[in-house]
């Protein structure tokens, strides 16, 4: 299919998934991850309206940004490292990875000298993966006490990967998981402001996501394709 028509399908898709939790479309962002394609990909991405693009490496990144970077909204969605912050901070709106200490006082420490905030989603591994980054479920309140005042880090939602399911349904738990836990934190009042943002769902599972409370949507294969699937002159 061609780039259109795999947005086309996934927006029927996403629609679909509000309709039968009783969501609005409305709530539900999507990031094009662009991590496996071109600058010329990627700005055919941008010319389609798909405002969001995500990024994993800052060394895959930085090509795309040089030649794109004052176009789209920029998310960081891979393991960052504390000594890549320098290269993302004031570039990437969005840090979807933050799950250590070190990070999260480089992020602010790097910020404050830009005079500029970070909006940062919490890593959390729901699935127990050893494979997987990001905090145990348990240490997350405690977590979010630590890093409470830093005062140019604003922890605005949780994000997760579940494991790749054969049946996308086995999924449905890890993400319900992370919603609950998103209610239990708010509860306990540890943010300045409450979490609202749930970071879920990717190519092989995002409608069970949407059902389950998803906001922001990571889609790569099932809506930017493979490099190939673009054609240039």
């Amino acid at each position: 299919m061609s780039l259109e028509e795999r947005i086309k399908e996934v927006n029927a898709r996403i629609e679909a998934a509000c309709a039968r939790s009783g969501r609005s479309r409305d709530e539900v962002n999507v990031i094009a991850v662009t991590k496996y394609v071109s600058a010329a990909a990627m700005a055919s991405v941008l010319d389609n309206d798909l405002e969001h693009v995500g990024e994993n490496r800052w060394q895959d990144a930085a090509d795309k940004w040089s030649k794109l970077g004052d176009r789209g909204t920029w998310h960081f969605i891979g393991h960052l490292q504390t000594n890549k912050v320098k290269d993302v901070i004031g570039k990437f709106k969005f840090i979807h990875s933050l799950d250590r200490l070190s990070l999260a006082q480089e992020l602010d420490k790097k910020a404050a000298a830009l005079g500029l905030r970070v909006k940062a989603f919490v890593q959390v591994n729901i699935s127990g993966e050893i494979s997987k980054y990001g905090l145990s479920p348990e240490t997350v309140a405690p977590f979010l006490e630590q890093i409470r005042e830093l005062e140019h880090v604003d922890v605005i939602g949780l994000m997760t990967m579940a494991p790749h399911e054969e049946d996308p349904e086995h999924t449905r738990p890890v993400f319900r998981g992370l919603r609950e836990l998103r209610d239990r934190l708010n509860g306990q009042a540890l943010t300045r402001e409450p979490i609202v943002h749930l970071s879920m769902g990717m190519s092989n599972d995002f409608e069970v996501a949407v059902e389950e409370g998803a906001t922001w949507l990571r889609l790569g294969s099932v809506l930017v394709g493979r490099e190939e699937d673009f054609q240039w002159a």
